[in-house]
């Protein structure tokens, strides 16, 4: 009987790095997974909010003009002609250092927005890379099976027929259809995995599962900060912001306005034509400035703490992410060793038991370590490109 442990460590090689088997991008699923991502058309509106911001902090006054139209008469119980028309122009102008503070407040917003898209999207990467590797190790899960399931339906055959031939007894026959049952069962448990697999890809993505990935390199340490920290450092900076229009905002804005009221005192008097200007200027609520400041002073507090939080998580996720890759290496390099070792064992064995020199009790048991240890190799061999990526996406940095 051929040995199948060549065979399945080949077939590991093939699911994930073979050349003839098209690997699918990460970075292509990730702009399907975007394209699909419930908050993606929020974040596009949120950007023309933040736009519309930004031009509202520019404009010449601090809000809108307002038109007032007024009439006054002696219509009421008797009629002598007076007439008075008065048409009033107002807009609210900018306090000292309002504007400033608004333009500041509008960028940061449009800095946030920024940064909320890029952490979500980094978010999104983490699931995409998360789904990508559970489909390629289920795959590879039932390739393995499948090559189990070929092998002992051939040592079935080979125990048949000796038996037939009288060679062997009629427990060898039995326990090499045991064998193959267990093998029929395994591949099914795999192909159902494999399924489950496929589909949370599919909802994910929208996109066919794929046959295997390419697998990434370690990223190196960029000088920007990671999308994780810089939308908890533009958060900062909004808060910080706002704080600064809130203390340049310590009354409603004054409201200038121009008026023109044109009047009669008679029928038989001509129209007489008034221009003038109005200075409105609301006093200061101390109790209300007083709440406004607090508010905004516990908000930049609040952000400055969630900076520290997220630079401390984004220090110990890099660190526990290095730590399993290196962990992730060494069982790789022993399941290897395993794996060879287990290989040569049941050559050997087999060799044997084609020549009659071992019973069937040892070739199933050192056929199934070997299949152990090329299912563990394989495993293995997934998880540290698996580890790989969750490296790569604690640094932030996108597939």
């Amino acid at each position: 009987m051929p040995s199948v442990s060549l065979v399945l460590a080949g077939l590991l090689c093939t699911l994930l790095w073979s050349g003839g088997v098209r690997a699918d991008s990460l970075a292509a699923a990730l702009d399907a997974a975007w394209a699909r991502h419930p908050q993606g058309a929020a974040l596009a509106a949120r950007g023309d909010e933040a736009a519309a911001r930004v031009a509202l902090a520019a404009s010449l006054t601090a809000g809108p003009a307002s038109l007032a139209v007024g009439h006054l008469g002696d219509g009421f119980g008797h009629d002598s002609g007076r007439r008075e028309w008065e048409i009033e122009l107002a807009a609210p102008l900018w306090l000292p250092g309002q504007q400033a503070a608004r333009r500041s407040e509008a960028a940061s917003g449009a800095t946030v927005l920024a940064a909320t898209h890029a952490a979500l999207r980094l978010q999104l990467a983490g699931a995409v890379r998360d789904a990508g590797w559970a489909v390629v190790a289920a795959r590879g899960a039932l390739e393995l099976a499948q090559q189990r399931e070929a092998s002992a339906r051939a040592l079935e055959a080979e125990v048949q027929r000796r038996h037939a031939a009288g060679e062997l007894a009629r427990i060898d026959a039995n326990q090499a259809r045991g064998e193959r049952l267990a093998a029929e069962t395994a591949m099914a448990d795999a192909a159902t995995a494999l399924r489950g697999a496929e589909y949370a890809w599919r909802a994910l993505t929208g996109l066919p599962a794929p046959l295997a990935i390419d697998t990434e390199r370690v990223a190196g340490a960029g000088d920007a900060d990671p999308p994780q920290l810089a939308a908890a450092l533009a958060a900062l900076h909004a808060a910080q912001a706002r704080a600064e229009v809130s203390r340049a905002s310590r009354r409603d804005p004054p409201e200038v306005a121009l008026r023109a009221v044109r009047e009669r005192d008679a029928v038989a008097e001509p129209w007489s034509t008034h221009v003038g200007v109005q200075l409105r200027v609301p006093f200061s609520a101390d109790a209300q400035v007083a709440l406004n400041n607090a508010a905004a002073q516990a908000e930049l507090a609040e952000a400055k703490a969630a900076l520290e939080q997220a630079r401390l998580a984004h220090a110990l996720e890099v660190a526990r992410a290095r730590a399993e890759l290196d962990a992730a290496v060494a069982r790789d390099n022993t399941a290897g060793q395993r794996q060879l070792l287990a290989a040569e064992s049941l050559q050997l064995v087999e060799k044997s038991f084609a020549l009659g020199e071992s019973n069937l009790a040892t070739l199933l048991r050192l056929r199934s370590a070997a299949l152990d240890a090329d299912a563990e190799h394989a495993h293995q061999r997934v998880a540290r490109a698996a580890a790989v990526s969750r490296l790569n996406q604690a640094l932030g940095v996108l597939p």
